[in-house]
């Protein structure tokens, strides 16, 4: 009797008859995977090949070898494609062995390949070995407010898998290749969203006493380093600002994004007790001199927050701007339409 023969279909492209030892070495090579469609006697037509029990046996993965880097780079090469407007989001596509790196809670979706797993510590191959270093690259996080804990995604399936990454509030996905950076990124501590595994997050400790008291992002700021791609999110719109050697910027201190390290970052008194007091603009503004590049963000998310803290029912915030006659009655107007 003849071994059965089959017919595959990677990318809708149609290849057979071949026997079933074919389609297992095209299973390990990656060529094909569970979502290809297969034909051969019996079946009623095209089938997902994970919906095969004759077939279905060969999909068990092995723990897929990590990919290496490519010369000169330490960090994992991934692709990847943001899409959206206002509220954007990343996918990033990851070969066999490959992984990324994000902020708990960060993921939207990921294919069947991908292993998630929750570690301790920024989740980095920079990141020292054992306990003592663990407990360094979690204690560096901790001190830039964020949490102890990253998720690391890996591709452990045959072929290419995707993960996405969606931002937490309006605004714009910066990819930002470090490499191309000199291997180092300094950023507003909640601004970093994923990256290529090999990127470290750490902490950037600014020399001036008066950025870390009045800068508005605290004493302490992320530093991104290594030589892989990162993704950044900043509010609203973007710009970016090429400064030239002793160039000056002066910016609100929320409306800072990220800086090249070369950049000058200090804080100065906007300057007149009345200005400070009634100017509606903070009583203290970021100073940047260059050269380097500065990014700028149209709507910090501190902006975002006050404005909605204000308009709450529940702190006595009205409702501006709706032209109702409610609106100016004040706590009548709130009892009257129920709130």
């Amino acid at each position: 009797m003849s071994e059965q023969q089959w017919y595959v279909a990677p990318h809708g492209n149609q290849i057979g008859p071949i026997p079933r030892s074919e389609v297992e070495s095209m299973l390990r090579n990656g060529s094909i995977g569970g979502e290809t469609h297969v034909f051969a006697a019996g079946l009623s037509g095209w089938t997902q090949l994970r919906e095969v029990p004759q077939l279905a046996d060969a999909l068990v993965p092995a723990v897929a070898a990590p990919v290496p880097s490519p010369p000169g780079r330490t960090a994992h090469e991934i692709d990847f494609r943001i899409e959206g407007t206002e509220m954007q989001f990343v996918e990033v596509a990851l070969d066999p062995g490959e992984s990324a790196v994000a902020e708990a809670g960060a993921m939207m979706y990921m294919t069947s390949g991908i292993r998630m797993e929750t570690v301790f510590g920024d989740g980095s191959e920079r990141q020292q070995s054992g306990i003592v270093g663990t407990l360094l690259g979690a204690g560096k996080r901790l001190l830039t407010g964020e949490s102890l804990f990253m998720t690391v995604f890996t591709n452990e399936g045959p072929g290419l898998h995707r993960v996405a990454f969606t931002a937490p509030y309006a605004g714009k996905i910066l990819p930002m290749d470090l490499a191309a950076l000199g291997g180092e990124l300094v950023c507003q501590r909640d601004a970093f969203l994923c990256a290529a595994k090999g990127v470290s997050i750490g902490i950037a400790f600014q020399k001036k006493i008066g950025v870390g008291l009045f800068g508005g992002e605290g004493f302490i700021m992320q530093r991104l380093e290594g030589d892989g791609l990162t993704f950044v999110h900043a509010g609203g719109s973007v710009k970016l600002v090429e400064l030239a050697a002793g160039e000056t910027l002066r910016v609100d201190t929320g409306c800072l994004v990220a800086l090249e390290p070369r950049v000058s970052y200090d804080v100065q008194f906007v300057g007149g007790i009345k200005t400070a007091l009634f100017g509606g603009e903070g009583i203290f503004f970021a100073t940047l001199s260059g050269p380097g590049r500065v990014w700028l963000q149209s709507l910090p998310l501190s902006r975002l927050a006050d404005r909605i803290y204000q308009a709450a029912p529940q702190t006595g915030g009205r409702r501006q701007g709706e032209g109702s006659v409610l609106d100016h009655l004040g706590g009548l107007g709130n009892l009257i339409d129920g709130r």
